[in-house]
């Protein structure tokens, strides 16, 4: 059975914790207001569930149909959008396709991810009116390596951020055609420099 680390021993699990006096909530970031209460913090789960793809390719959905919402593609990596429209101009994810998670990338694959993050920016700007691409990974979802790049819109400085994929939940969706044009658009400036356009 796994462990518990140190860390978890300081926390009030069961309890309602506190609001702190300062942070992310008092920052001009973060998209709410008006009174909010902190979770009360439910008990470790160890060992954790498994992850999709855990135990390799044969229970990810990316290895199983890996040009599923697909921009674009080559036969090292893809680009592929989270299924529908978002609120902010762009959401990618950029995955390779061999079934790997950091730890494990091969070191071949390893060196091309960082021209492809660089790759997959550049299009994305290409669309014009985009101050930042915020580049993320979480993977508590998925096995398989993902990348988030999400576009914030030039002047939307309160979207600054770590807050940023909070405010694309809470702001309205793109209409269908606006978001399929800009991924089109991605997928066209990427394809510029190889690999196949998806849409």
């Amino acid at each position: 059975m796994q462990e518990r680390h140190p860390f978890v021993a300081r926390l009030p699990i069961g309890r309602r914790i506190p609001f702190p006096a300062e942070g992310i909530p008092f920052w001009e970031i973060f998209p709410f207001e008006g009174d909010l209460q902190i979770k009360v913090l439910d008990e470790p789960v160890l060992p954790e569930p498994p992850r999709f793809g855990e135990d390799g390719p044969q229970s990810c959905g990316g290895c199983q149909d890996p040009l599923k919402n697909a921009v674009w593609s080559d036969d090292r990596w893809r680009v592929i959008h989270s299924g529908g429209p978002t609120g902010l101009p762009v959401m990618v994810l950029l995955c390779p396709l061999a079934h790997h998670d950091l730890a494990d990338l091969p070191a071949d694959l390893s060196a091309e991810l960082g021209p492809m993050l660089q790759r997959v920016e550049r299009a994305i700007l290409s669309l014009g009116g985009i101050a930042r691409v915020h580049v993320n990974k979480w993977g508590d979802g998925g096995a398989h390596l993902h990348f988030w790049l999400i576009a914030r819109p030039a002047g939307m400085v309160q979207m600054r951020g770590t807050c940023l994929p909070i405010w694309d939940d809470v702001i309205p969706k793109a209409p269908e055609q606006e978001w399929r044009a800009s991924l089109s658009a991605v997928a066209a400036a990427l394809a510029a420099e190889g690999g196949e356009a998806q849409l």
